[in-house]
């Protein structure tokens, strides 16, 4: 099964948009494209080429790197896993880094990476069948999506789930880190001048602090069956 229309997630980070993302995928056979990886790899594509420093990014040589930089995905429905591919280089594991978590924000919010990004992330879905999580899929990527949804959690519990997956991946880090950059990346995605992360007034709220993904899923399975109603109704 697919479905004719696409779903946009939003939300904090390490909020559990991402896995909420692939379930959904793999329920329905829809594309899941995570546009945080996306960011990740041009965060990552600058700081390879040296162009962040202590006072901020290289504009200067910016629009020439931007030509440069080619973003793909692999994703399989069955696995769960999805491979981010940079100018044909598999960056999926490197681009969780703290390194490149610590930069990512400041990436984000320069406007023409953001309207690369949004063009390329607008181009992928203009068939449906899409699931895309992200900062502003709903108010910006995909405003006209069949779903919306709009993930969040207890700021605590987020930095937990990030420690883990960092440490299952080998990091050295602590807790107190993660929670602070966690709370500056809020800060930024909130407040950047450019597709601030916003709460949409179509947008379902979801708090999966204390639910599970079983418990998510059953909720959202509902939505998407009224919204495949309301849609058949309609065409």
């Amino acid at each position: 099964m697919s479905l004719p229309f696409n779903i946009a997630i939003d939300g904090y980070s390490s909020s559990g948009k991402s896995t909420l993302a692939k379930k959904i995928a793999r329920k329905y056979n829809m594309q899941y494209i995570d546009t945080g990886a996306m960011y990740r790899a041009i965060t990552y594509y600058f700081i390879k080429n040296d162009m962040i420093h202590d006072y901020g990014i290289d504009f200067n040589r910016l629009d020439h790197h931007l030509n440069q930089i080619d973003i793909d995905f692999n994703y399989d429905v069955n696995t769960e896993k999805s491979t981010t591919i940079l100018n044909n280089e598999n960056i999926e594991d490197i681009i969780r880094s703290p390194l490149v978590s610590q930069n990512v924000s400041v990436v984000s919010k320069i406007l023409v990476v953001r309207n690369k990004l949004i063009h390329l992330q607008q181009k992928k879905g203009e068939f449906g069948n899409i699931v895309m999580d992200g900062r502003d899929i709903g108010s910006k990527v995909f405003p006209n999506a069949g779903l919306k949804l709009f993930i969040t959690a207890d700021i605590n519990k987020r930095a937990e789930r990030r420690l883990k997956e960092l440490t299952q991946k080998g990091y050295d880090v602590n807790l107190n880190d993660i929670l602070q950059n966690i709370k500056k990346r809020d800060y930024d995605d909130s407040n950047r001048k450019y597709n601030p992360l916003i709460f949409t007034d179509d947008a379902v709220l979801i708090n999966n602090s204390d639910n599970s993904i079983n418990e998510q899923l059953t909720f959202i399975d509902s939505l998407i069956q009224q919204k495949l109603k309301n849609y058949e109704n309609n065409n």
